[in-house]
């Protein structure tokens, strides 16, 4: 086969061309990579010549020990590749330790790929493990919309993202993550190679986009020009777990803007404000946790936030929590280790604000892939209530690990068994609720092996223990299976009495949609 007869050649040459054709090259040059598929290889494999001159790449690149690039070569134009592709651009092999290359095809008249082939190599090295190696393709371009940014905007991240979005729609879902911005350095270099490879770390902890907001004119000016929904408005404080509201249309996210900001509903958490994508998917919670370095995730754990039964009313701070998650895959799990919490963990040590404690991480299982919904430097209630009683390590020793930095030295473990907590509420929460009611029946949970009873809302007084809060106790319950725990949880329940007493009746619904 005619090595530029190959489908994937020809899809490149069109790509140079149009890109030619568009005015982003030729000005200052640009260059183009692309990681070959085994089976193309394969295709063409007979027309290769054998890799003889190795030649140091000047990074490290080990997860691409062995493949093979298309790349253009360095001081070739792009409109040229379309009249003669063998003269331009050429076919490179790494070698088995990912510290060279050699060309095997192509640039017929001498030469070597772009000057920026580290660079390529590095970010190819990244997404590849980023997105489970479907990325193939890095192009350096200089469209010229971009460059004209470069002198009216700041140069940084969230000035360039946020234009971007603005100019395209459909920019947010190209890169979600946002677009990173690196200093100016030499090109083709090892330093802008390991910059830019951070920066694609950095920039892939997938999230929804978001943007703050210091006052109500602001957030408003935003909604009605940009905002699409539904969409989600966040106090930008401590706010116990409520301040979050999701607004389905621009009324509703005007008087949400009036509830956080004006009106205080959530206090001074509300001083400002975070207006966030509205994702779809199953929320999951994972907590952690963390010596600075080191991170242990504990077992999944799943939320109840709406007051009432179907998922209706208001949000709470909890109504009630299962443990594991049934949606929490092995396959979930073992992405978010490698994107999201090792990553996270990594970032804060690079800010050189290392990370002692425990971190909650808040999921979506979206349609794209798990997203991080918020962090919390704390243990989750009412998570906590399913996950601790499941630990089998001694959470003292755990902890002081993690302020030794030794926790590397934990192996953390959970009993295979299964949590349901069920919050029982004083009728009105979160709104308006009636305290002081005597609470009976506590001592039915002495010697009840896998039985628990948190207090949350609770006061002691001479008439015994009353309710003094919206959320008054946490009943937990062990079994061997969810819907064992979830019948154990839901009999305990019935031990408890109090005046107003209020619980949701379908907490570890999805149990049964597993």
């Amino acid at each position: 086969m005619v090595v530029t007869n190959a489908e994937f050649i020809q899809g490149f040459i069109r790509l140079t061309d149009d890109a030619f054709k568009k005015g982003w090259h030729e000005r200052n040059g640009g260059n183009l990579s692309y990681r070959i598929k085994p089976e193309e290889i394969e295709e063409i494999k007979s027309e290769l010549k054998a890799p003889t001159n190795w030649i140091p790449i000047g990074v490290s690149v080990p997860n691409l020990a062995n493949e093979y690039f298309l790349v253009s070569g360095t001081g070739r134009y792009m409109r040229n590749v379309i009249l003669k592709p063998e003269d331009n651009i050429c076919i490179a092999k790494i070698d088995d330790k990912g510290e060279n290359y050699a060309i095997v095809w192509g640039l017929e008249k001498g030469g070597r790929p772009t000057s920026e082939f580290p660079t390529h190599l590095m970010n190819h090295s990244i997404k590849k493990d980023l997105t489970n190696g479907q990325n193939h393709v890095i192009y350096h371009a200089h469209p010229t919309n971009i460059i004209a940014l470069t002198f009216v905007l700041p140069l940084n991240d969230k000035e360039f993202t946020r234009e971007l979005w603005e100019m395209a729609t459909e920019d947010p879902v190209i890169f979600p993550e946002g677009i990173g911005v690196v200093p100016w350095m030499v090109p083709g270099g090892s330093e802008i190679a390991k910059a830019t490879s951070e920066l694609m770390k950095k920039y892939n902890i997938p999230t929804a986009a978001y943007e703050n907001f210091d006052n109500a004119e602001d957030a408003i000016k935003y909604l009605k020009e940009q905002a699409s929904f539904p969409i989600v408005l966040k106090a930008d404080g401590l706010a116990l777990g409520k301040g979050v509201l999701i607004c389905n249309t621009l009324e509703e996210a005007l008087a949400g803007v009036d509830e956080i900001m004006l009106d205080k509903k959530f206090g001074a958490a509300g001083n400002r404000m975070v207006i966030e994508e509205f994702m779809t998917g199953r929320e999951v919670s994972v907590l952690s946790f963390v010596d600075g370095k080191t991170i242990r995730i504990m077992t999944s754990a799943q939320d109840h936030k709406r007051a009432k039964d179907g998922d209706q009313g208001l949000n709470t701070g909890g109504m009630g929590t299962f443990s594991p998650s049934p949606f929490y895959t092995e396959e979930v799990d073992a992405f978010c280790k490698k994107y999201i919490y090792q990553a996270t963990v990594d970032a804060m040590a690079a800010e050189g604000r290392p990370f002692k404690g425990v971190i909650f991480f808040g999921l979506m299982l979206t349609p794209n892939g798990p997203k991080v919904l918020e962090y919390n430097a704390r243990f989750g209630d009412p998570e906590a209530q399913v996950v601790l009683p499941r630990m089998k390590n001694d959470i003292i020793e755990v902890m002081e690990a993690c302020v030794d930095g030794t926790l590397d030295q934990i192996d953390l473990q959970f009993e295979d068994n299964a949590a349901v907590c069920v919050v029982l509420a004083s009728d009105g929460y979160p709104v308006s609720y009636e305290k002081g009611y005597v609470i009976n029946g506590l001592e039915k949970f002495n010697g009840k092996d896998g039985y628990y009873c948190f207090h949350a809302g609770t006061k002691l007084t001479d008439k015994g223990i009353v309710t003094n809060g919206g959320r008054v106790l946490g009943v937990t319950a062990k079994g061997a299976t969810l819907k064992e725990a979830r019948a154990n949880a839901y009999a305990a329940t019935e031990w408890i009495t109090f005046e107003n007493k209020y619980m949701r009746h379908d907490i570890g619904k999805a149990i049964d949609e597993a």
